[in-house]
Order: structure tokens, then sequence, then C-alpha cells
């Protein structure tokens, strides 16, 4: 399995960062670039950011079966010093937020934000086998409703568990934004 691997030093000690096969353990600096990447839900579509981002409903569908430029996300280490959380932003730009932190089961995720806040964190957490889970900072998980293909009722952010339907990958990872 392809895996890309990423080294960073912050505040003087080494941490190492591995994504797409991801292992998002460790400490990355606010002077890394940024990780772009497609995340593919459990069946194997990708997450699109409708119209790029910006948008408080109709946020995001996972059907797409082609990763393009509305499937790619830059994840961001939000320069806080918590190690483990992560920014995701939209093509257009715009944060990626679990609406009031997480834990909801319907319209829970907005991508209109401009700037990163505490509900626009996420963690990545292991899964195994090269998928991650999603947490918001509220620590629940993100859904992927009917492990994908859905362009309605398609995410969720209320999960306690880490069950299949909220497992991702990782592909199609290059630095820059």
């Amino acid at each position: 399995m392809f895996k890309i691997k990423i080294r960073a030093a912050a505040a003087g000690l080494g941490a190492a960062i591995a994504v797409c096969g991801l292992s998002l353990t460790g400490v990355a600096s606010a002077q890394n670039a940024p990780l772009t990447c497609s995340i593919q839900t459990v069946d194997g579509h990708y997450l699109t950011a409708v119209g790029g981002g910006n948008r408080i409903s109709d946020v995001i569908h996972t059907d797409a079966t082609v990763a393009r430029s509305w499937e790619r996300f830059t994840l961001v280490d939000p320069g806080d010093g918590v190690p483990i959380f992560y920014g995701i932003k939209t093509y257009d730009g715009h944060w990626l937020t679990a609406v009031g932190g997480g834990g909801l089961a319907t319209n829970p995720l907005h991508s209109d934000a401009t700037q990163k806040l505490a509900w626009e964190k996420f963690r990545f957490v292991d899964a195994g086998n090269g998928q991650w889970a999603i947490k918001t900072n509220s620590g629940n998980y993100l859904t992927a409703n009917g492990g994908g293909n859905r362009i309605t009722d398609t995410m969720r952010s209320n999960a306690t568990s880490i069950q299949a339907w909220e497992k991702f990958r990782l592909t199609n990872c290059r630095y820059g934004s």
C-alpha cells in the first residue's frame, strides 16, 4: 500500500506524521506545509464539498467515484499547540465545521467558516487497516451514512464509537494548499 511519510519538527522535538495510510500521531508545527487529500468512505466513494464549500445546507455529498477539485480537502495544523487536532479546509478555502462541536444527526456540518475555531477542529483516530475515524471537538465521530454513495442525508456527527460507517481513507495526498 502506498504511504506518504511526513517528518516534522515542533518546538525542537522531532515528530513523525504518516499520512495516506496515516498515523497522525505526534506534533505538526504551524510552519509545516498543509496536506491536501481526498477523503474516501468505507464503500469507496469520495466526500464532496458541494460547490467547493461556503454552505450551511447540502454541505457534503458522498457519491463521487472520482476525486476532483471539490473532493479535495486540506488538513491544517490549527497552530494552537494541540498536536492532534486539525482544521479541514474545503476547495474554496472555507473551514469544515462540526455544528455545535458534533453530536448531530441532521445538518451536522457546515462549510462556511472563515476562521479555525473550536468547532473547526477534528482529530484523526487510527481505525486500523489504513482507515481513519474523524472525531469532532465534542468527542463524537463523523459518519458517512450507509457507508457513502448519497447526495441527501449524507453525514452525521453523533456516533460514539467507531463502526464501519465511521471509517475513512485519505487518498491522493500531496503537500500544499
